[in-house]
């Protein structure tokens, strides 16, 4: 056999193997399925669980001030924040090249059967301290009082990828609450005004879910030119009757999305009207989310906070429902010309990729609870915790409502009474 002959090298062996060009043909390789979810690592590599220290003293004792949105430390006043989490993110690609499912690693799957206790050892004092985590993600040593965090992503919803702190002190969002109720009080209901204390207003930390989305859709339908206006009849009789010309309507739109904040708390997500008026959360939006930072248990010292209990799976419709929403903005424009409008009858969505990062935002929550014919009603206001952006309901006086609304009609029909008999 001569030396150029390929086969003596196992050049026939090797032209039957696989081409690995991209990862996903190395995941086909490897007998991996290339269409399922990436994961994104966010964990805070500086920070293990345990003792948090200052990074100029050293010390346990840190908080957030709210004024600057930065940790302090209480011991020498220094003052830093954690890395923002989008420097990470955005290191994926852009939009336009976004394929696939891609989530981070603290918006991954809930485990139901992850324990919700943890023992932390104090490296203070080498004692063990057990935190519950289904309610903190801190707690002092009983022995030499250093303040221990969590800070792995324990796959039970509490810790995610991102924080964005506050930056709304307790009295500007208690000056917001005043003023919100205080431009309502004339059909407040008179017990709410006697028991209106806002200085009981909290802050919290609620947990939604971020994402980025490369999406095109598809709606077809029937739009309307109107062609001609008449009217048949006389007095209470007449009727006007439009024509109109009336066309096959079709678009086609590619767009993407960036940072559509969506809830991940079932609770919220799944709105009882009847007996709360939870839903203003909602309407405090939007936030500064490109401003989060690396988790860091010490942002929540002070707050409370309620954890993720919705996986991506769960919020997936939600997510087609808005993407579709916006699919139809984007092609309004385009379809000025039906002067009668447009009626989509079939829409078609196609979803080409997504990132997800779970989230803690900051809101001041103010609720009262009040009772009304036996019907109980929780109302909140509710104050964004970086915008100051306010919105709520109060109780409300029915009987005043009734008094104002028959006063103004009386005067209305006076005044339309007077203008007629000045006609005459």
């Amino acid at each position: 056999m001569s030396d150029t002959d390929p086969t003596s090298f196992g050049a026939e062996q090797l032209g039957n193997e696989p081409v690995v060009e991209t990862p996903e043909d190395l995941a086909e390789a490897l007998g991996a399925d290339p269409n399922a979810p990436k994961t994104i690592d966010t964990e805070n590599k500086r920070l293990d669980d345990g003792v948090n220290r200052c990074p100029k003293c050293a010390s346990t004792d840190i908080q957030l001030r709210p004024s600057t949105g930065m940790l302090v430390c209480l011991f020498c006043r220094h003052e830093w924040s954690e890395e923002r989490v989008e420097e990470r993110i955005a290191g994926n690609g852009s939009l336009q090249d976004l394929k696939g499912t891609h989530i981070a690693s603290g918006a991954t799957a809930i485990n139901t059967e992850a324990a919700g206790v943890l023992t932390l050892k104090c490296a203070g004092c080498g004692s063990e301290v057990i935190v519950n985590i289904d309610e903190t993600t801190s707690a002092r040593c009983h022995w030499c009082r250093h303040v221990l965090s969590v800070n792995e992503q324990v796959p039970n919803g509490a810790v995610p990828d991102a924080v964005l702190p506050f930056s709304l002190t307790h009295d500007q969002a208690l000056a917001a609450i005043k003023q919100f109720a205080g431009k309502r009080k004339l059909f407040a209901h008179r017990k709410f005004k006697q028991e209106f204390a806002p200085e009981n207003v909290v802050g919290v930390y609620l947990p939604y879910m971020i994402i980025d989305s490369n999406a095109s859709a598809d709606v077809v339908g029937k739009g309307e030119i109107e062609t001609r206006r008449y009217t048949r009849g006389t007095g209470d009789n007449k009727t006007t009757y439009y024509d109109a010309d009336v066309y096959d309507v079709a678009r086609h739109v590619d767009f993407t999305v960036d940072d559509l904040i969506i809830e991940s708390s079932a609770d919220r997500a799944n709105m009882n009207t009847f007996v709360n008026t939870n839903n203003v959360i909602n309407t405090i939006l939007p936030f500064d989310t490109k401003n989060a930072v690396e988790w860091n248990a010490n942002y929540l010292v002070g707050f409370t906070s309620e954890k993720r209990d919705q996986d991506t799976d769960a919020v997936q419709p939600v997510l087609e429902h808005q993407l579709l929403s916006i699919a139809r903005s984007e092609v309004m424009l385009s379809t000025r010309a039906y002067d009668r409008g447009v009626r989509w009858e079939t829409e078609r969505l196609d979803v080409h990729g997504t990132r997800w990062v779970s989230m803690y935002l900051p809101v001041w929550l103010y609720s009262y609870y009040h009772v009304s014919n036996g019907k109980p009603m929780v109302h909140y206001i509710a104050v964004n915790g970086r915008t100051g952006e306010t919105m709520g309901s109060v109780p409300v006086s029915h009987p005043r409502l009734l008094f104002a609304a028959l006063t103004i009609g009386t005067f209305v029909e006076t005044i339309a009474l007077a203008i007629l008999w000045a006609t005459i």
